[in-house]
């Protein structure tokens, strides 16, 4: 079974039960070998021994799997677990008894949709970049390697449905219709956002790890309490899954049944620590501790992250309450543009982890189920070049902030203190001034 709830372990065994019983064996055992006589005992003994035992055979040491995707560190006990996918690695259509009803009615426009999405997102996130290294940013979070992940969940939510993200969720921004050129604004320094939250139901990016779960939990009280039927999603790391505000977040979600759906991107690397060091068990079991069900799901499969996220989402719509999903991928890249991560992992673990690429996965099977032709690929490379160019021309078209924004909006009426400071940052910019203008 894939899902795993409190309800559904098998309870610990009483006093009175089997293992009860073992412990009375045990003493009755005990007590019959101390009422033997001495002298029968060895001789009893002598008898044993004049008899050849015969040879028993040593049972093979069982040789358990190692973490997928992993190294280093202290590994969890025992194999990795059974996780939910619908496409192989290869491209190749597998059957899941429990989540294909939820994507039995795709239809092959919506798998080439699904494909475009992950593209477009791909190439905008390349972009982005190389803004970064050409100094026109001053930080990005790639999501390379969790197209699938997020495109998959972020087509399995409903317009009502409110989103809370981290800064990485490049690709469900993209299906809650938010224009990839207001991402990066923030990223340049020249806004604090860049979109109405409530325009498209899509949060800001939230930058304090792991504080967007308890907000989420918030926000889907109030649904709960409104007797909407909507739902929320909130996202989140596998880093951030060892926060205490994620732990806050499951506890009143499932104390108070809120509609909402924890969905933890596990790309393996909480910037340089690996997810053994993180967690003895995998992350999707939390949740059995906090009461509510937890499933793990191949965030390199589109397809199965679109049929676990409707699943899940379905639960809290009907009033059953929150579920954790891990969705267990790979960052491809860096952790953000300010990170090395050649220091920490090796390149034969990417190897391995590019031969699950969530794209070209998709694109396998759109050739062998015949969804797709050269010309639908060609039309759409286009289509990705000119998206790179128009965010391109976008960001370097962006106008600088009104740096003496921040002093309007600390306090309603004014302060002395600000006033000073104002006038003490005004000196500042006005020396540049002064040094362009002698030369």
């Amino acid at each position: 079974m894939t899902v795993e709830s409190t309800a559904a372990r098998t309870p610990r065994r009483s006093a009175g039960s089997d293992a009860g019983a073992t412990g009375a064996q045990r003493t009755t055992s005990t007590t019959a070998k101390k009422a033997v006589p001495a002298k029968k005992a060895t001789a009893a003994k002598k008898a044993l021994a004049a008899k050849k035992a015969p040879a028993v055979k040593k049972a093979p040491a069982v040789k358990k799997t190692p973490a997928a995707g992993k190294t280093g560190g202290t590994k969890p006990r025992g194999a990795e677990p059974h996780l939910v996918q619908l496409l192989t690695p290869e491209g190749e259509r597998v059957r899941n008894a429990e989540f294909d009803q939820y994507v039995s009615g795709v239809t092959p426009e919506e798998f080439r949709g699904l494909y475009r999405d992950m593209v477009l997102t791909r190439r905008f996130d390349a972009e982005a970049t190389a803004l970064q290294r050409q100094g026109e940013l001053g930080l990005w979070a790639s999501l390379l390697g969790q197209e699938a992940a997020q495109i998959g969940s972020g087509r399995a939510l409903r317009d009502d449905d409110y989103v809370f993200p981290t800064y990485r969720e490049h690709g469900v921004a993209w299906c809650r219709g938010v224009d990839p050129t207001n991402l990066l604004g923030m990223f340049r320094g020249v806004n604090n956002g860049g979109w109405d939250p409530n325009s498209n139901n899509f949060h800001l990016y939230t930058i304090v790890i792991g504080s967007q779960a308890l907000h989420a939990t918030g926000y889907a009280m109030g649904v709960a309490k409104d007797g909407a039927d909507s739902a929320v999603i909130a996202y989140f790391g596998d880093g951030a899954s060892s926060q205490g505000d994620v732990a806050e977040a499951f506890t009143f979600s499932a104390v108070y049944n809120a509609p909402v759906v924890f969905f933890c991107q596990n790309n393996q690397w909480a910037i340089s620590e690996p997810t053994e060091k993180q967690s003895r068990v995998p992350l999707y079991q939390r949740a059995q501790g906090f009461g509510f069900p937890g499933v793990r799901v191949d965030g390199n499969d589109v397809l199965a992250s679109l049929a676990v996220t409707r699943w899940a989402l379905e639960r809290a719509r009907a009033g059953e309450g929150p579920t954790l999903v891990e969705a267990f991928t790979y960052r491809m890249g860096a952790h953000t543009t300010s990170d090395d991560p050649t220091r920490y992992r090796h390149d034969d673990e990417r190897a391995s982890w590019e031969a699950k690429d969530p794209i070209l996965r998709l694109r396998r099977y759109l050739e062998s189920a015949h969804h797709a032709d050269e010309g639908f690929f060609a039309e759409l490379e286009t289509e990705s070049e000119t998206l790179g160019k128009r965010v391109r021309e976008a960001v370097r078209a962006m106008p600088d902030p009104d740096h003496f924004a921040i002093f309007e909006n600390a306090y309603a009426d004014g302060h002395a203190l600000v006033d000073e400071e104002r006038a003490q940052f005004a000196a500042y910019q006005a020396s540049f001034a002064d040094v362009d203008g002698g030369k």
